[in-house]
């Protein structure tokens, strides 16, 4: 997995994830959020269009970022799962307290306007 950040107008933090999310590879996807924390980064975008796998720990990821978002003002969203990972956010019931966007254009579209 490799993960990148780029700092995006208003403040927003895009997260590009590329490869598995596994017990693997999450804590390097755990340390970057935690990073982006750490530094009052809580206006989070997460691109997934290049994750084809994510277990419970990378789900567990994205809750734990989002909670933390949402404590500071701020905000998690998630932009352009698979149809296996988007099915996957919904069955875990992520999709009702983290936004899920078709496309990273619609997802930082949205949160500019936050």
């Amino acid at each position: 997995m490799h993960v990148a950040v780029t700092n995006r107008d208003g403040d927003i933090a895009l997260v590009s994830i590329h490869g598995a999310i596994d017990i693997n590879t999450a804590p390097a996807l755990r340390d970057t959020m935690h990073q982006l924390l750490d530094a009052g980064r809580v206006r989070i975008v997460v691109d997934l269009a290049g994750v084809d796998f994510c277990d419970s720990i990378g789900l567990g990821t994205f809750a734990y970022t989002r909670n933390h978002c949402a404590a500071a003002g701020g905000f998690l969203r998630l932009a352009a799962p698979s149809p296996f990972l988007s099915r996957l956010l919904t069955t875990v019931g992520l999709t009702g307290p983290i936004p899920v966007h078709p496309t990273v254009t619609d997802a930082l579209h949205e949160a500019s306007a936050a």
